[in-house]
């Protein structure tokens, strides 16, 4: 089976050129400036638009085992595709707990059967995610691509020392969701100007950036691959700057939403409560200068599905987290790169080319690699509407919002798993 891309921008070696995508047999079997149309079974004409390699995002929620009424392995996977993503990293707040093979074969066998794009499972850092005692590291390195408690912070230092060692000594990366919880005191949103005029519970941002800056030892300590989840506070970045500086082996993500959008845009309603909370715009313009500079290395979506009544119970009351696969090129162009404060090539870097690179996954849009790649046009307009999700999950801060960039197309391992009719 042949199938052939006409008339697009091709991303290569960092920049956009004008090539033809020849795929035979889910490998790239040629890239070049005009491929005949004999050449292929399938011809796919995308004139003016833009083919990417497939987008990679390492901190998704996909709910399977244990929680598929709000996602499931196949719905999740579905999203991805339909956002543009050949490659995700699922979480391990799962049950079972991925702590041990026997459990994380259960997540693998779904994944098998189940899912349209790949799919790395996340082991988790101590059984049973309670901090109290580690995974099985050991059995569980040989199938997971990092080690994470997601969800929950590593309270004990101790526990954390352990953990990194031990992913040192196996060459794995812990990903860690940093979280103070003797900081919260009942916090849900972020501690500023929107929770004191509106009577919430705020949680402050040292709960997040403190057990950054223990991490951030340990990691100098013990010499482990150490990468930290969903940054969104100005001390987060220059701590890890002042790391990397002093070479230190940390990378970072933060999300969409936390680069255009600040706690000054929160409504009285659950699609705007996610944890970490939105923040100050300070935070905000510390975190645009962290891509900028090269201090975040990627941006993941933090995509966490919850049912509708899950997140119907206000800004309160309402669980923690919103979707973000299905909308997060198409807000990061529109909001970052139309407006100038990056460019594309540096979008498409942080959300496809280092992720892969740190998590030594995903493949590159090159002749005799695997065809995982996805086509925008970048000139179509429109409204998100969550109605036209393929996540279970609706809950989003950018339903309504008009953007640029539409995915046309999605090819993961030579298969087409989304196209738009």
């Amino acid at each position: 089976m042949t199938e052939l891309i006409k008339g697009a921008k091709v991303f290569l070696d960092s920049c956009f050129l004008n090539k033809d995508i020849l795929i035979s047999d889910g490998i790239i079997a040629d890239i070049a400036d005009s491929i005949g149309p004999e050449c292929a079974d399938t011809v796919y004409s995308y004139d003016n638009c833009y083919v990417f390699p497939g987008f990679t995002d390492v901190h998704v929620h996909l709910r399977e085992p244990g929680f598929s009424y709000k996602e499931t392995i196949r719905t999740g996977t579905l999203a991805a595709a339909h956002g543009g993503y050949t490659t995700v990293c699922a979480m391990p707040n799962l049950q079972p707990v991925p702590d041990c093979y026997e459990n994380i074969k259960i997540q693998l066998d779904i994944i098998r059967d189940s899912a349209v794009i790949n799919v790395y499972p996340y082991g988790a850092i101590t059984v049973g995610e309670k901090g109290e005692k580690l995974s099985d590291m050991e059995s569980l390195s040989k199938v997971c691509v990092a080690f994470s408690d997601d969800g929950r912070g590593v309270q004990s230092d101790d526990m954390m020392l352990e953990a990194m060692k031990k992913a040192h000594s196996i060459s794995k990366i812990i990903s860690a969701h940093c979280e103070d919880n003797s900081l919260l005191q009942g916090g849900y949103i972020h501690k500023g100007k929107y929770a004191a005029e509106h009577g919430h519970l705020g949680i402050c941002s040292e709960s997040e950036w403190k057990p950054i800056e223990r991490d951030l030892k340990l990691a100098e300590m013990t010499g482990a691959a150490y990468h930290v989840c969903h940054i969104s506070t100005k001390e987060s970045v220059e701590l890890i700057r002042d790391a990397k500086q002093r070479g230190v082996d940390v990378t970072c993500e933060t999300a969409p939403h936390y680069l255009t959008l600040s706690d000054k845009d929160l409504q009285e309603s659950g699609r705007f409560k996610m944890n970490p909370p939105l923040r100050d715009e300070s935070d905000r313009l510390a975190l645009i200068e962290g891509i900028c500079d090269g201090t975040i290395d990627m941006i993941a979506t933090d995509h966490a599905p919850h049912s509708a009544e899950e997140k119907s119970k206000g800004l309160k009351d309402s669980s923690m987290g919103i979707v973000g696969l299905e909308t997060a090129f198409s807000i990061l162009y529109t909001k970052l790169v139309k407006t100038g404060i990056i460019s594309l090539p540096k979008l498409i870097t942080l959300m496809t080319v280092n992720p892969n690179r740190r998590f030594k996954i995903g493949s590159e849009l090159k002749i005799g690699e695997k065809a995982d790649l996805t086509v925008f046009d970048l000139d179509d307009e429109y409204k998100i509407d969550t109605a036209e999700f393929l996540s279970k999950g609706k809950s989003t801060p950018f339903e309504g919002d008009r953007v640029f960039g539409r995915c046309k197309m999605t090819i993961c391992g030579g298969k087409t798993v989304w196209q738009e009719k």
